[in-house]
C-alpha cells in the first residue's frame, strides 16, 4: 500500500496539473470501490474549481474555490494510481480496464484514477459551517480519529512519548496505528526503527523519552528522503507521470531478510518477524 511519501508524491504531481482549474467533466466507470463512489459524484464535482490539494495521512483532499463546504477525498488503497495527461494528449490515450474515475479539466488536462484491486476510495464529503481556511475537513470522516502528522513541527519526541508511554503494544505496531500518528506504513517504520537502533518488539510503555526523540528524528529524516526520491516502487506504485520511485534502492532493512546488517562494525543478519500480520525487518544485534 502506498505510504506517506508515495501519497505526497502523487499529491504534488496532481497539484501542478489541476490547481486553479475547473473540472469540466467527471466520468465514473465503476463505483464499487472500498467506499462506494456516490451516485451523484460526477454531477456534484462538475464545475468545481480546484483551489488546493492537501494530504492528511494517506488521503488526498481536493479543496474547491467555489464550494468551500465540500471536499473530494481520494485514497489509493493497495494498488491505486493516478495518471495525468497534458492537454495536448487529450483524446490520444486509451482507457484501461481498471480506470474507474476520469476527471477532465477545463483545459483538457485529464486525471485518471486506476485501481485494479478496488481497495481505494474517491468520494465527496460536506463540511457544514466550517471554512476551508480553518481546515475544517480535518474534523470529518475519516480524519476525525487520526493522530498528528509526522512531518508537522509540533510532532516531536515528547508527543510520541506521551502517546505510547502507557501502551503495552510493541512500538512497531503502535507506529502503524493511524490514531497514534497518521500516514506511517510498514516500510518507513522499519527503516526508522533501524536508524534509531530500536528493537521493533520494544513495548511502547518501556520506551524512554530519549529513544522517542531519536525515533521521531529518524522518522522525519527517512520520510523526507523518501519524498525526495519519489517514494518506493515495489509492485503497483507509480508517480503521476508513470515513472517509478527509487527509494527502494536505499533500504537498509526492509526486504533484506538474511542479508548482513549495513551498519559499520555490526555483524548481525537482518531478520523478519510478523507483527500484527505485517512483516517486520530488523537487526537484532544493533536494534535494542
Amino acid at each position: 500500500m502506498p505510504e506517506l511519501p508515495e501519497v505526497e508524491t502523487v499529491r504534488a504531481g496532481m497539484e501542478m496539473a489541476v490547481c486553479g482549474k475547473a473540472i469540466a467533466e467527471a466520468i465514473v466507470r465503476r463505483s464499487d470501490l472500498r467506499i462506494k463512489v456516490p451516485y451523484n459524484f460526477a454531477e456534484s464535482i462538475r464545475g468545481k474549481i480546484v483551489k488546493s490539494l492537501a494530504r492528511r495521512g494517506k488521503y488526498i483532499v481536493f479543496e474547491f474555490e467555489n464550494d468551500p463546504h465540500e471536499v473530494a477525498i481520494l485514497h489509493l488503497g493497495m494498488s491505486g494510481r493516478v495518471r495525468i495527461y497534458a492537454p495536448e494528449d487529450f483524446g490520444l490515450f486509451s482507457l484501461r480496464k481498471h480506470d474507474h474515475i476520469i476527471l477532465k479539466m477545463e483545459d483538457n488536462t485529464t486525471l485518471v484514477y486506476e485501481d485494479p484491486r478496488r481497495f481505494g476510495a474517491f468520494f465527496l464529503s460536506r463540511v457544514p459551517g466550517v471554512e476551508k481556511s480553518n481546515n475544517g475537513w480535518r474534523d470529518i470522516f475519516p480524519f476525525d480519529t487520526m493522530g498528528p502528522e509526522p512531518l508537522e513541527e509540533s510532532w516531536d519526541g515528547n508527543a510520541l512519548y506521551n502517546a505510547v508511554r502507557r501502551r503495552s503494544a510493541p512500538i512497531k505496531t503502535l507506529l502503524l496505528d493511524q490514531r497514534v500518528v497518521a500516514g506511517l506504513g510498514n516500510i518507513y517504520v522499519c527503516e526508522a526503527l533501524y536508524a534509531a537502533g530500536i528493537n521493533p518488539k520494544h513495548l511502547g510503555k518501556d520506551l524512554a523519552k530519549a529513544k522517542c526523540d531519536a525515533l521521531v528524528r529518524e522518522l522525519k529524516a527517512v520520510l523526507y528522503r523518501a519524498i525526495e526520491a519519489g517514494g518506493s516502487t515495489l509492485r503497483d506504485y507509480q508517480k503521476t507521470d508513470g515513472s517509478s520511485g527509487y527509494f527502494q534502492y536505499s533500504f537498509h532493512v526492509y526486504g533484506r531478510e538474511g542479508l548482513p546488517c549495513m551498519k559499520n562494525g555490526c555483524k548481525g543478519i537482518i531478520s523478519r518477524i510478523l507483527q500484527g500480520g505485517r512483516s517486520t525487518f530488523y537487526c537484532s544485534t544493533c536494534q535494542k
